[in-house]
């Protein structure tokens, strides 16, 4: 039985600090992804605002209310799953870099806050560190969601395959500069896990960073399936859910984990 899934990763160029400019360009893009037919659709990191730290506090999202409103409108409206990328979420505990799972009829289905923040480019004096899980179901499968400075950890991710994690969504604002780690990594967190890995990166630059674009979707052998440029665009390609079977059969490294000894 094939449980064939199309997806389309949106990598656009978000402009720094501008949220309604951010919010028309993310809906002209989904609009252009719909003509592919995807059944999913990925937004970057911090898409409505960039990575405009320093301002966060001023420019974030109340609760992700508008993120959420906005969303959730578009998924019915396209009648799409959303893996609707991250967002500058501004609680009552600080603000998160939140990502946002919205299903095809605009239900929220699960909200996951960066777990690991990058202390070198300050994360940590601008952002708080969320606690928990990426772990969510759509349509029946089981996904997980990371951010990110994330795939640098792969016990972190190694925690969501073992219980039960079949695809791996990354959204990021990945810089030119560790292009070849972003690569490396994302296909070993694929080879690793066996599973898909489904990255999508923004593209362009900011102020202070130019970012690598290359959204990628890897299926659970490492091999690349699609792969983007580095400039704007939307990075179409389906997945196979049977295929992670029939690799963890063919190689059953999730039996032979001796946990108690590591």
């Amino acid at each position: 039985m094939t449980v064939s899934i199309k997806i389309s990763c949106i990598q656009m160029d978000i402009a720094f600090g501008l949220l309604e400019k951010n919010f028309e360009k993310a809906n002209h893009l989904m609009e252009k992804a719909m003509e592919h037919r995807p059944n999913i659709i990925v937004l970057p990191e911090l898409w409505t605002t960039g990575y405009d730290l320093t301002r966060l506090d001023e420019l974030a999202d109340e609760y992700a209310e508008k993120s959420l409103t906005f969303l959730k409108e578009k998924a019915k409206q396209f009648q799409v799953h959303l893996v609707g990328g991250s967002v500058a979420n501004k609680t009552d505990e600080g603000v998160f870099n939140t990502l946002l799972v919205i299903d095809k009829n605009g239900e929220l289905v699960h909200q996951y806050s960066k777990l690991h923040l990058f202390k070198l480019m300050d994360e940590h004096l601008y952002l708080s560190a969320g606690k928990e899980k990426g772990l969510f179901t759509l349509d029946n499968q089981f996904f997980a969601g990371m951010i990110c400075y994330d795939i640098r950890f792969p016990e972190w991710i190694r925690s969501h395959t073992t219980e039960g994690a079949e695809t791996l969504f990354v959204v990021a604002e990945w810089p030119l500069a560790r292009l070849s780690h972003w690569r490396s990594l994302l296909i070993a967190r694929a080879i690793e896990n066996q599973c898909y890995v489904i990255a999508c990166n923004r593209s362009g630059a900011d102020p202070n960073n130019v970012f690598a674009g290359h959204s990628m979707i890897i299926d659970p052998w490492g091999d690349v399936v699609a792969e983007a440029s580095e400039a704007e665009e939307i990075l179409t390609g389906e997945i196979d859910l049977e295929k992670v079977k029939e690799v963890r059969s063919m190689i059953p490294i999730f039996a032979d984990r001796r946990p108690e000894l590591y």
